[in-house]
């Protein structure tokens, strides 16, 4: 699975990118929403890949690296993950999902490869509807799935708050 856009490369997970993966998981700021604490060992990143890696296996589908074409680095994540496990009282739907280092925030990297994911679900999968769900508090990935497309349809509590569930349909999207 590679997926291009004008500035970025999404391209499945390779163990060569672990460093840049720790970079990411181990930042406080990046880590803020995810209702995870930041990652403090390297390891923790290679199970991450791995289990991305098994993912690819297993469903077809799993979150890309994303690659910025300028410096040719690891920059963040992005992509449809099969949710095996319940969120929401959703399983097995396609969920969208992106994470990024600080330093490329403000960018639109999000917006530019979440869109290359779901023209790649809808019209590469036949997917008819793609999920999603931000923190509430998370106010520029809430920002980013409405300009996407998605309507917020519930919510749900999680142990650091609230998160608001989304959902965009292949002829809303078209």
């Amino acid at each position: 699975m590679h997926l291009e856009t004008e500035r970025l490369i999404l391209r499945k997970f390779e163990e060569t990118d672990v460093e840049r993966m720790f970079l990411l998981d181990s930042n406080a700021e990046v880590m803020k929403y995810i209702g995870m604490p930041p990652l403090s060992e390297i390891s923790e990143s290679q199970n991450v890949i791995k289990m991305i890696r098994q993912q690819y296996a297993d469903n077809g589908v799993g979150r890309l690296a994303v690659i910025e074409k300028e410096s040719n680095l690891l920059i963040g994540w992005s992509g449809l993950k099969l949710l095996t496990q319940e969120v929401n009282g959703y399983n097995n739907v396609y969920d969208l999902g992106y994470r990024f280092m600080p330093e490329f925030w403000g960018k639109g990297y999000a917006l530019e490869s979440a869109q290359a994911s779901l023209d790649f679900g809808f019209n590469g999968l036949k997917i008819d509807t793609i999920y999603a769900h931000a923190h509430s508090e998370n106010l520029a990935s809430n920002h980013i799935l409405r300009k996407l497309g998605f309507r917020q349809t519930g919510e749900f509590t999680e142990p650091d708050g609230i998160c608001f569930w989304y959902e965009l349909n292949r002829e809303n999207y078209l």
